[in-house]
Protein backbone atom coordinates (compact mmCIF):
# COMPACT_ATOMS: atom_id res chain seq x y z
CA UNK A 1 0.00 0.00 0.00
CA UNK A 2 1.52 2.96 -1.04
CA UNK A 3 0.95 5.84 1.40
CA UNK A 4 1.13 9.03 -0.46
CA UNK A 5 -1.88 7.02 -3.05
CA UNK A 6 -3.98 5.95 -0.24
CA UNK A 7 -6.25 7.15 1.61
CA UNK A 8 -6.46 7.73 5.19
CA UNK A 9 -9.62 5.22 5.64
CA UNK A 10 -7.75 2.97 3.08
CA UNK A 11 -4.49 2.48 5.54
CA UNK A 12 -7.12 2.26 8.55
CA UNK A 13 -9.42 -1.09 7.03
CA UNK A 14 -5.89 -2.28 5.55
CA UNK A 15 -4.72 -2.02 9.47
CA UNK A 16 -0.99 -2.71 8.28
CA UNK A 17 1.62 -4.41 10.65
CA UNK A 18 4.72 -3.83 8.67
CA UNK A 19 5.90 -0.23 7.11
CA UNK A 20 9.19 0.36 4.65
CA UNK A 21 10.99 3.64 4.41
CA UNK A 22 12.82 4.87 1.39
CA UNK A 23 15.58 6.79 2.29
CA UNK A 24 17.85 8.19 -0.15
CA UNK A 25 19.85 11.46 -1.10
CA UNK A 26 20.05 14.63 -3.72
CA UNK A 27 23.73 14.78 -4.65
CA UNK A 28 26.08 14.63 -7.45
CA UNK A 29 26.93 11.39 -9.12
CA UNK A 30 29.02 12.99 -11.57
CA UNK A 31 28.19 14.53 -14.93
CA UNK A 32 25.96 11.53 -16.20
CA UNK A 33 23.88 10.59 -13.41
CA UNK A 34 21.09 12.23 -11.73
CA UNK A 35 21.21 14.23 -8.45
CA UNK A 36 17.96 11.96 -7.00
CA UNK A 37 20.08 8.79 -8.25
CA UNK A 38 20.35 7.20 -4.15
CA UNK A 39 16.22 8.42 -3.73
CA UNK A 40 15.46 6.55 -7.04
CA UNK A 41 17.35 3.53 -6.44
CA UNK A 42 15.83 3.45 -2.91
CA UNK A 43 12.52 3.32 -3.76
CA UNK A 44 12.51 0.98 -7.01
CA UNK A 45 14.38 -1.50 -4.59
CA UNK A 46 11.41 -0.57 -1.48
CA UNK A 47 9.07 -1.43 -3.97
CA UNK A 48 10.19 -4.57 -5.73
CA UNK A 49 11.38 -6.01 -2.09
CA UNK A 50 7.16 -4.65 -0.89
CA UNK A 51 5.79 -6.79 -4.10
CA UNK A 52 8.11 -10.00 -3.59
CA UNK A 53 7.18 -10.29 0.32
CA UNK A 54 3.26 -9.45 -0.40
CA UNK A 55 3.57 -12.42 -3.14
CA UNK A 56 4.94 -14.64 -0.30
CA UNK A 57 2.62 -13.86 2.38
CA UNK A 58 -1.21 -13.23 1.21
CA UNK A 59 -2.52 -11.86 4.54
CA UNK A 60 0.34 -9.57 4.08
CA UNK A 61 -0.41 -5.66 3.88
CA UNK A 62 2.86 -3.55 3.88
CA UNK A 63 2.35 0.37 4.42
CA UNK A 64 5.28 2.04 1.98
CA UNK A 65 6.24 5.46 3.04
CA UNK A 66 7.08 8.43 0.65
CA UNK A 67 10.77 8.50 -0.07
CA UNK A 68 13.14 11.11 1.84
CA UNK A 69 15.13 12.63 -0.39
CA UNK A 70 17.42 14.64 1.11
CA UNK A 71 20.48 12.97 3.46
CA UNK A 72 23.90 13.37 5.04
CA UNK A 73 25.74 14.48 2.42
CA UNK A 74 27.91 17.38 3.01
CA UNK A 75 30.75 15.26 1.39
CA UNK A 76 29.26 15.88 -1.76
CA UNK A 77 28.94 19.98 -0.89
CA UNK A 78 31.41 21.40 -3.41
CA UNK A 79 29.40 19.86 -6.09
CA UNK A 80 26.13 22.30 -7.45
CA UNK A 81 22.65 20.70 -6.58
CA UNK A 82 23.72 18.85 -4.40
CA UNK A 83 21.74 18.99 -0.46
CA UNK A 84 22.04 17.79 2.96
CA UNK A 85 21.71 17.91 6.67
CA UNK A 86 23.07 17.27 9.76
CA UNK A 87 22.87 13.54 11.04
CA UNK A 88 20.99 15.06 14.19
CA UNK A 89 18.13 16.52 11.73
CA UNK A 90 18.45 12.86 9.81
CA UNK A 91 18.07 11.05 12.35
CA UNK A 92 15.33 13.02 14.14
CA UNK A 93 13.46 13.04 10.93
CA UNK A 94 14.16 9.28 10.24
CA UNK A 95 12.93 8.39 13.70
CA UNK A 96 9.77 10.85 13.85
CA UNK A 97 8.71 8.95 10.57
CA UNK A 98 9.01 5.29 11.97
CA UNK A 99 7.50 6.74 15.07
CA UNK A 100 4.29 8.18 13.26
CA UNK A 101 4.00 4.45 11.29
CA UNK A 102 4.58 3.08 14.67
CA UNK A 103 1.69 4.94 16.36
CA UNK A 104 -0.84 3.67 13.48
CA UNK A 105 -0.13 0.28 14.68
CA UNK A 106 3.16 -0.40 12.48
CA UNK A 107 5.42 -3.22 14.47
CA UNK A 108 8.11 -3.35 11.55
CA UNK A 109 9.74 -0.58 10.05
CA UNK A 110 12.49 -0.96 7.79
CA UNK A 111 14.25 2.20 6.27
CA UNK A 112 15.60 1.04 2.57
CA UNK A 113 18.38 3.11 2.07
CA UNK A 114 20.60 4.13 -0.87
CA UNK A 115 23.19 6.33 0.50
CA UNK A 116 26.31 4.96 1.90
CA UNK A 117 26.57 8.30 3.99
CA UNK A 118 22.77 7.64 5.91
CA UNK A 119 24.13 4.05 6.92
CA UNK A 120 25.33 5.46 10.62
CA UNK A 121 22.26 7.62 11.44
CA UNK A 122 20.25 4.80 10.35
CA UNK A 123 22.01 2.41 12.48
CA UNK A 124 21.97 3.97 15.51
CA UNK A 125 18.20 5.11 14.86
CA UNK A 126 17.07 1.31 14.70
CA UNK A 127 18.25 -0.05 17.20
CA UNK A 128 16.99 2.76 19.44
CA UNK A 129 13.83 2.35 17.76
CA UNK A 130 13.67 -1.24 18.82
CA UNK A 131 15.46 -1.23 22.40
CA UNK A 132 12.60 1.37 23.26
CA UNK A 133 9.89 -0.84 21.73
CA UNK A 134 8.56 1.57 19.79
CA UNK A 135 8.94 -0.80 16.57
CA UNK A 136 11.01 -4.07 15.51
CA UNK A 137 13.53 -1.86 13.20
CA UNK A 138 16.14 -2.15 10.45
CA UNK A 139 18.11 -0.61 7.97
CA UNK A 140 18.76 -2.22 4.96
CA UNK A 141 21.44 -0.86 2.29
CA UNK A 142 20.61 -2.32 -0.89
CA UNK A 143 24.29 -2.30 -2.52
CA UNK A 144 25.57 -4.31 0.50
CA UNK A 145 23.43 -7.69 -0.53
CA UNK A 146 23.94 -7.83 -4.21
CA UNK A 147 25.77 -10.25 -5.76
CA UNK A 148 27.45 -8.79 -8.74
CA UNK A 149 30.75 -8.76 -10.46
CA UNK A 150 30.81 -5.03 -10.11
CA UNK A 151 32.47 -2.68 -7.71
CA UNK A 152 30.31 -0.07 -5.51
CA UNK A 153 32.11 3.27 -6.03
CA UNK A 154 30.14 6.74 -6.61
CA UNK A 155 28.44 7.46 -9.41
CA UNK A 156 30.30 3.58 -10.97
CA UNK A 157 29.17 0.56 -12.26
CA UNK A 158 26.68 -0.79 -9.60
CA UNK A 159 24.78 2.90 -9.24
CA UNK A 160 24.69 3.18 -13.47
CA UNK A 161 23.54 -0.16 -14.04
CA UNK A 162 20.26 0.53 -11.70
CA UNK A 163 19.92 3.34 -13.35
CA UNK A 164 20.09 1.77 -16.62
CA UNK A 165 17.03 -0.59 -15.61
CA UNK A 166 15.08 1.77 -13.99
CA UNK A 167 15.32 4.94 -15.42
CA UNK A 168 17.37 4.79 -18.68
CA UNK A 169 16.19 8.01 -19.86
CA UNK A 170 17.53 10.10 -17.02
CA UNK A 171 21.44 8.54 -17.83
CA UNK A 172 23.63 10.66 -19.85
CA UNK A 173 25.17 8.54 -22.04
CA UNK A 174 26.89 10.87 -24.20
CA UNK A 175 28.84 11.76 -20.72
CA UNK A 176 29.84 8.10 -19.69
CA UNK A 177 33.02 8.61 -21.08
CA UNK A 178 33.95 12.17 -19.68
CA UNK A 179 32.55 10.34 -16.34
CA UNK A 180 35.34 7.48 -16.53
CA UNK A 181 38.19 9.94 -17.46
CA UNK A 182 37.66 12.34 -14.33
CA UNK A 183 36.78 9.21 -11.99
CA UNK A 184 38.59 8.38 -8.90
CA UNK A 185 39.36 4.38 -7.97
CA UNK A 186 38.58 4.24 -4.67
CA UNK A 187 36.79 6.53 -2.21
CA UNK A 188 39.22 8.71 -0.39
CA UNK A 189 43.02 9.63 -0.03
CA UNK A 190 44.25 6.54 2.56
CA UNK A 191 47.57 7.21 4.31
CA UNK A 192 48.18 4.28 7.06
CA UNK A 193 45.09 3.11 7.13
CA UNK A 194 43.01 6.76 7.54
CA UNK A 195 41.46 8.80 5.12
CA UNK A 196 42.60 11.92 5.46
CA UNK A 197 39.81 13.17 2.51
CA UNK A 198 36.65 14.42 3.76
CA UNK A 199 34.94 15.26 0.90
CA UNK A 200 34.65 13.77 -2.22
CA UNK A 201 36.28 17.06 -4.39
CA UNK A 202 39.60 16.29 -2.77
CA UNK A 203 40.00 13.11 -4.51
CA UNK A 204 37.55 13.08 -7.39
CA UNK A 205 37.49 15.38 -10.21
CA UNK A 206 34.03 15.07 -11.13
CA UNK A 207 32.77 12.97 -8.03
CA UNK A 208 33.09 9.42 -9.92
CA UNK A 209 34.53 6.65 -7.69
CA UNK A 210 34.87 3.44 -10.21
CA UNK A 211 34.11 3.02 -13.87
CA UNK A 212 30.12 3.36 -14.78
CA UNK A 213 30.91 1.64 -17.89
CA UNK A 214 31.16 -1.21 -15.99
CA UNK A 215 27.24 -1.57 -15.25
CA UNK A 216 24.60 -2.59 -18.08
CA UNK A 217 20.77 -2.48 -17.56
CA UNK A 218 21.17 -6.67 -17.55
CA UNK A 219 23.27 -6.00 -14.07
CA UNK A 220 21.15 -3.27 -13.11
CA UNK A 221 17.67 -5.50 -13.24
CA UNK A 222 20.56 -8.42 -11.51
CA UNK A 223 21.02 -6.31 -8.75
CA UNK A 224 17.03 -5.30 -8.37
CA UNK A 225 16.36 -9.04 -8.04
CA UNK A 226 18.60 -9.50 -5.50
CA UNK A 227 17.61 -6.59 -3.50
CA UNK A 228 14.00 -7.22 -3.74
CA UNK A 229 14.40 -10.82 -2.70
CA UNK A 230 16.73 -9.83 0.48
CA UNK A 231 14.54 -7.21 1.91
CA UNK A 232 11.59 -9.75 1.39
CA UNK A 233 13.43 -12.03 3.80
CA UNK A 234 14.51 -9.16 6.46
CA UNK A 235 10.75 -7.79 6.67
CA UNK A 236 9.69 -11.63 7.08
CA UNK A 237 12.20 -12.07 9.90
CA UNK A 238 10.80 -9.29 11.37
CA UNK A 239 7.19 -10.25 11.34
CA UNK A 240 8.22 -13.13 12.60
CA UNK A 241 9.70 -11.66 15.59
CA UNK A 242 6.67 -9.39 16.81
CA UNK A 243 4.31 -12.14 15.63
CA UNK A 244 6.57 -14.46 18.76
Amino acid sequence: MDLADATWTDVRDADPEVGVVPVGSTEQHGPHAPLGTDAMAAEAVAEAGVEAYEREDDDATVALAPTIPVGVAEEHRAFAGTLWVSPDTFRAYVRETAESLASHGVDVVVFVNGHGGNVDALREVTARLTRDGTAAAAAFTWFDVVDVDVPMGHGGGRETALLRHVAPHLVREDRVEQAAAGASDRWGDWVAGVNVAHDTDAFSANGVVGDPRDGDAATGEAMLDDAADALACVLDALADRTSD
